[in-house]
């Protein structure tokens, strides 16, 4: 349940999006992303590539979920599946009650817009707007009306402690102002899910902690966390562990002791310092 964070009469509160407040008790028991049989084969010249082999896969909703892999696994495979980037050969994929693996491009762009937040490890922010210019983006494609847009994406920034970066460019902040930069765009289109692909990966130690800190406290506000990573200490922030071998789920396990599950996450979304 990806949400969106606004203030009113001076108090913070959590609002669904309209598609979350509108669910029946049905719709919200029902897994936010479902695979069936999901294949995805590649023609290298003579070659048929398995990059993902009949997989079956159940998240419900606000899951925190890792996926993991060796190179060739088929991780960044299942990734462009499940963030509709990509559709598979043969197999079902039910995201949010919608049946998207046989959409065309354009409808699978409109589900992505509506329905997932990405989040990359190169940030993918565009270096000649400012902060609140790249959060909108999203808002833009959604039709949003202007005075809206910058509302919502103001406030998204505020969310993730960068109120007062908002009319910096991106090489005026630092690896980790960048990244939550990224995370407020993720966010404020309010989509179903958070999709992260190695999101600490161009950060140091300390500034990596300070993002998946941030990612707890978006899970514990309600929201469905993906991320898809081959560290070992990342994974172990989220409740459970996806691993693929060979185009297949290998192992899928619950994680115990969760890295931040004691931590205090009350001020990480509202009090967060710019200075990551």
């Amino acid at each position: 349940m990806l949400s969106l964070w606004r203030i009113e009469t001076g108090h913070l509160w959590l609002a669904t999006s309209a598609n979350e407040v509108n669910m029946t008790d049905s719709e919200r028991d029902r897994p936010i992303i479902e695979l069936k049989g999901v294949k995805k084969i590649y023609q290298m010249g003579t070659e048929r590539v398995r990059a993902l082999d009949g997989v079956d896969l159940v998240i419900n909703h606000n899951e925190y979920v890792a996926i993991m892999g060796p190179s060739g696994s088929g991780k960044s495979t299942m990734m462009n599946i499940i963030g509709c980037l990509d559709s598979p050969t043969d197999g079902t994929y039910i995201l949010n009650g919608q049946e998207v693996s046989e959409m065309d491009d354009n409808e699978l762009a409109n589900v992505r817009n509506r329905e997932i937040g990405f989040v990359f490890q190169t940030f993918n922010l565009l270096p000649r707007v400012n902060c609140l210019q790249n959060v909108e983006l999203p808002l833009i494609y959604s039709g949003r009306r202007k005075n809206e847009r910058r509302e919502m994406a103001a406030q998204a920034l505020r969310n993730v402690g960068l109120g007062d970066r908002m009319t910096h460019r991106p090489n005026e902040l630092s690896g980790g102002q960048r990244q939550r930069v990224a995370v407020a765009r993720a966010i404020v289109n309010e989509p179903s899910i958070l999709l992260a692909d190695e999101p600490t990966g161009n950060l140091d130690t300390k500034t990596g902690n300070e993002i998946m800190l941030l990612f707890e406290a978006l899970y514990r506000r309600g929201n469905t966390v993906l991320v898809v990573t081959h560290e070992e200490e990342v994974a172990r922030h989220a409740r459970r562990i996806i691993r693929l071998r060979d185009g297949l789920i290998e192992i899928d396990e619950p994680v115990n002791d969760p890295a931040l599950a004691g931590a205090d996450v009350e001020d990480v979304l509202t009090d967060a310092e710019a200075e990551v």
